[in-house]
């Protein structure tokens, strides 16, 4: 996973003043750009431990530790990390000197005349032997030559790519984790309101009917608020269903055994706005978010690949030695040594080269495309994501005046239908305000924490975004 930006949106349709609002779909995660399969590891985790009878106390420090140690992608970056750093191993043993043993004890009839010797004087049979031969002796190679160091170097660099991989993942991950707790922590809270809701329609329907019995309303009125009391009983299911399953989504994502359940320990997170100002965060992004930092290493090892490619077709020097002792026996072995050198000089390789210098070239070239619309995608990354907070903390603000208008309308409402002016039709339109104002509030304070941790993954500092909404600041 290279290169990728992830801001994760709670998508909530606004509901009219006065509608009834229903009730409100799982809110969908925006995918995170990047190979399907990143995109699916994100939220999935590796098992470990056995579930309990009893729920698992989990908060949001917890739940980012854990998802640290489990989350399926982290794990895979990890492996990535070790994948190159065996392929720079391979690489490396190139330039290195190699070293080796060989021990070898021979006894051995030879026929003289198999290799040309003939017509001795005094010599009738041209066999000889048995005789013995032992030899043992150390051989030293190396190969001097551009073209392996420069791929040395190369994957050199791409290890550099996959730790600052492996980084920016940590950061995604630690995203995710945060997103899909503080969604739960919505669901929650939306599950608390609508009990509250079905306890005031629940009063308000025996209002209805002791009103009706005294024959002071019609009995329409009574019908209006049975209906209001089932449309509650409906979003409570609704609304317990959806916080079921997020709890799932972030057992999911954090690696927890099979079936165990969940119990959130945090809060939900006051709205704060962050005080980085655009030119602040825009430094920062660049100082610190990994993706950045892995984008200019996989072009040095681009440049260290187009250098081996041109050093292929350079000359190269070869030393072979080796130093051992020789002779019938181990007693009678003598030492005796070899010290070679060799130069070789490419003069015809078919256009293998310049097929390679042209591959590595387009490849250089490409890394410096995706490098420089990275730095463009930094600088809209921080840029709108500071822009979505101030749209959040702003609509925040509005949805706190509005649940206390809602809160006075309904009051309101229900003060002129216990005096006999006015139907139960106002405090029904009043409650649906009410549960609108309030969902939105819920909205507002859950984009608002979501957009400081968007802003947080902007300048690469995801982790400590969410570390700081764990301590309250």
């Amino acid at each position: 996973m290279t290169g990728v930006t992830a801001i994760l949106v709670l998508f909530l349709a606004p509901q009219a003043p006065g509608a009834q609002p229903p009730a409100p779909a799982p809110a969908p995660v925006a995918p995170v750009a990047g190979p399907a399969a990143v995109q699916g590891a994100l939220f999935g985790g590796v098992p470990a431990g056995t579930a309990t009878a009893t729920p698992l106390p989990l908060s949001l420090g917890d739940a980012i530790d854990r998802a640290l140690k489990q989350n399926l992608a982290l794990v895979l970056a990890e492996q990535g990390v070790r994948q190159a750093r065996g392929t720079q191993e391979e690489a490396r043993a190139d330039v290195l000197p190699h070293l080796f043993g060989r021990a070898s004890a021979v006894r051995q009839k030879i026929n003289l005349q198999a290799f040309g010797f003939s017509g001795f004087p005094g010599i009738d049979n041209p066999v000889i032997g048995p005789f013995n031969v032992f030899d043992a002796r150390l051989f030293v190679t190396e190969d001097f030559n551009l073209k392996d160091y420069q791929e040395a170097r190369s994957e050199s660099r791409r290890v550099d790519a996959a730790r600052w991989t492996y980084q920016d993942t940590r950061e995604l991950v630690v995203l995710v984790t945060g997103n899909l707790y503080l969604r739960a922590l919505s669901d929650r809270s939306r599950i608390d309101e609508v009990r509250a809701e079905l306890e005031t329609a629940r009063a308000l329907h025996q209002q209805a009917v002791d009103r009706k019995a005294a024959g002071l309303v019609p009995g329409i009125d009574v019908l209006r608020a049975e209906v209001e009391v089932r449309a509650r009983e409906v979003r409570l299911i609704d609304a317990e269903t959806r916080f079921a399953r997020s709890k799932l989504d972030l057992g999911r994502a954090i690696g927890l055994p099979a079936g165990q359940d969940l119990e959130l320990t945090d809060p939900m997170p006051d709205p704060q706005l962050s005080p980085l100002t655009v030119e602040q965060a825009v430094a920062m992004a660049f100082e610190n978010r990994s993706d950045w930092k892995a984008a200019v290493s996989r072009v040095s090892a681009a440049e260290a690949s187009r250098k081996a490619a041109v050093g292929e077709a350079l000359p190269g020097v070869s030393v072979d030695a080796d130093y051992g002792a020789i002779g019938q026996s181990v007693g009678d072995a003598r030492n005796t040594y070899t010290l070679a050198g060799a130069v070789r000089v490419p003069l015809f390789q078919g256009g293998r080269v310049a097929g390679r210098v042209l591959a590595a070239d387009a490849a250089l070239q490409s890394a410096r495309a995706s490098l420089e619309d990275l730095r463009g995608r930094i600088d809209y990354d921080v840029r709108t994501a500071t822009l979505d907070l101030k749209a959040a903390a702003d609509r925040h603000a509005v949805a706190v005046s509005a649940r206390t208008l809602a809160d006075e309308q309904l009051r309101q409402a229900q003060d002129r239908f216990t005096a006999g002016v006015a139907s139960n039709l106002d405090v029904v339109q009043a409650q649906q305000t009410v549960a609108s104002a309030q969902e939105e509030l819920i909205s507002t304070v859950y984009n608002v924490n979501l957009g400081r941790a968007s802003l947080g993954r902007a300048v690469g500092m995801a982790e400590q975004g969410f570390r700081q909404l764990v301590r309250g600041q």
